[in-house]
């Protein structure tokens, strides 16, 4: 009698997956050599693996002045699995080794890569990683002109390959550290080289793989593009364009007081882009005017776009939810965009993920609030950060309680899994019978 072979969901997996590579991640950090005083405790080094694994760049110790090399490589490995997907570099081995995919091996990894289809997976695959380190080493040798020259050569050349892999892995994490702790990137807000590349590497990355192989295939023909590219690159240019004028606006009497307009103009750019799930910040975010402040959560929940190193609710789902509301708003029945109609099933995904992801974040800002002595304006940046993922902080990360820390992990580890798929672990899918049941009307608005 054969026995019968275990197979779980593929969301299931893919939880599982990311839960061993931060645990792995975690022992390793707790090693004596990995921290510089050599007294990493578990939770320390848990939060961290959890934050490189999950792509998001909160800390509870600064990278450079917390961790040795090696444990600054060790977060670097993280960082790059987590951007990658865990599942794409399995694949990636066995296609080495010669194995082909299977129906299951192609559901978890359209699941993984963000792909709309089981067709093309493999080679969708394929072209991820090659991709990658094409965009993480142009951007490490762009950011090698400022950083050789500041830091000498084997400095200049690992800080430049550490910033390009966590910029395009929508990251977060610095070395920066050694100027002052915790300064990320404010000592370059006046740097374009640094700026205009991470920015770059940040939107590359945030775009999705499905969009990368959508625009590879068909160039610069808008009119090949599918849906999911058209509203992806809409929805990112919107964002970007609408965000660089409102934080110009902003932050000029408070976080941006005193740069010059040029200086404004390329500081506005960079925080309209970095809270997309960056985590990198020119400015002192604790400074931010209320309005900045309240349009960096806004941008925080979004994120960036399905199938990417990004996290949040995604471009797609937002745009989804507009176009439904304006839908609504003229009296018609179908939601349409670019000549095509969405369908009812994604517009109901759309809202579960909108409602998942408010219900988790309005829990866990209620919890912090009431567990720790700070503002609520600090407690909802400190919880949106974690679970789009961005790694934004107003300075307070390391001074929370552990069952703050906990709660931020637990936020950051849906956060890279999805809202939906974090929710759905933990119930029983269930064939509905084939029951039709009477309407029944309710009051809307």
């Amino acid at each position: 009698m054969k026995k019968r072979k275990l197979r779980l969901s593929p969301a299931r997996l893919i939880a599982l997956g990311f839960f061993i590579v931060i645990l792995v991640g975690a022992l390793l950090l707790t090693l004596p050599f990995a921290s510089k005083d050599g007294s990493a405790n578990f939770l320390d080094a848990l939060f961290t693996s959890t934050s490189a694994t999950c792509v998001t760049g909160l800390v509870v110790r600064d990278t450079f002045t917390g961790w040795t090399t090696f444990g600054q490589l060790v977060i670097l490995l993280l960082i790059q699995l987590g951007g990658l997907g865990f599942m794409t570099v399995i694949t990636l081995i066995s296609f080495a080794l010669g194995k082909r995919l299977g129906l299951y091996d192609r559901k978890v990894l359209m699941q993984s890569a963000g792909n709309i289809s089981l067709s093309g997976i493999g080679g969708l695959i394929r072209r991820i990683v090659p991709f990658t380190f094409v965009f993480e080493l142009l951007g490490a040798v762009l950011l090698a002109i400022r950083f050789v020259p500041d830091f000498g050569w084997l400095r200049g050349i690992y800080f430049s390959v550490f910033h390009s892999i966590s910029a395009f892995c929508n990251a977060g994490f610095d070395l920066m550290g050694f100027r002052t702790p915790y300064s990320s990137l404010t000592a370059y807000v006046n740097d374009p080289i640094v700026n205009l590349t991470i920015c770059a590497l940040i939107v590359v990355g945030g775009l999705g793989f499905l969009v990368w192989r959508d625009m590879a295939r068909n160039k610069w023909r808008w009119s090949k593009y599918q849906l999911h590219t058209k509203l992806v690159l809409f929805t990112t240019g919107v964002l970007i364009l609408g965000g660089w004028l409102l934080f110009f606006v902003f932050e000029r009497d408070a976080s941006m007081a005193g740069l010059s307009v040029p200086q404004r103009v390329l500081a506005s750019l960079f925080q309209s882009i970095t809270p997309r799930t960056a985590g990198f910040n020119t400015v002192d975010m604790a400074a931010l005017s209320e309005s900045g402040n309240l349009l960096t959560n806004v941008f925080m929940l979004i994120g960036g776009s399905p199938g990417s190193t990004a996290g949040g609710i995604k471009t797609t789902t937002v745009a989804v939810l507009i176009l439904s509301a304006i839908t609504s708003a003229r009296g018609r029945s179908r939601v349409n965009a670019f000549r095509y109609s969405i369908d009812r099933d994604t517009l109901r995904q759309a809202c579960s993920i909108l409602m998942i992801y408010l219900i988790m974040a309005i829990t866990a800002i209620l919890a912090i609030c009431a567990l720790e002595p700070i503002t609520l304006p600090q407690a909802m940046f400190e919880v949106n950060s974690a679970i789009a993922t961005v790694g934004l902080s107003m300075g307070i990360t390391a001074s929370l309680g552990i069952a703050s820390r906990i709660i931020l992990i637990l936020l950051m580890y849906a956060g890279r899994i999805g809202g939906l798929t974090f929710v759905l672990l933990f119930s029983e899918r269930r064939t509905e019978p084939p029951v039709d049941r009477p309407n029944g009307k309710i009051l809307i608005g």
